[in-house]
């Protein structure tokens, strides 16, 4: 079975820290640009973070540069979101999304709900 699965999600008060995972089953993401997605309460999903197939090169949503860092493990199939300085503002259900490099081919996760609270 082809799918994304996203863990790590919870609870964290405000400048506390959490490592998202984006794990991949019957395919390799070597192939595949990465991107993590957030999408709030009441408002429309928006892009995070992003790493390149090939390339590895990464980029990172204005809110976001100097606290979150994506990293990809090929050895583990597995894309991991660190979230660092959280922010109330950063609660959302996160995704992880998959592009193929070679066809249009693409893999959303099922998302993880990160909650920014005291």
């Amino acid at each position: 079975q082809l799918q994304l699965v996203e863990s790590g999600g919870g609870m964290v008060q405000p400048g506390g820290s959490l490592r998202l995972s984006c794990a991949a089953s019957g395919f390799t993401l070597n192939d595949y640009a990465i991107s993590w997605f957030r999408q709030a309460p009441g408002k429309e999903r928006e892009g995070v973070s992003c790493i390149g197939s090939s390339d590895g090169l990464t980029y990172y949503e204005d809110s976001v540069k100097g606290r979150f860092t994506i990293s990809r493990d090929n050895a583990r199939n597995t894309v991991y979101l660190q979230m660092n300085s959280l922010k109330p503002e950063d609660t959302a259900v996160y995704y992880c999304n998959a592009k193929s490099r070679f066809s249009h081919v693409e893999y959303w996760g099922q998302g993880t709900l990160v909650t920014v609270s005291e």
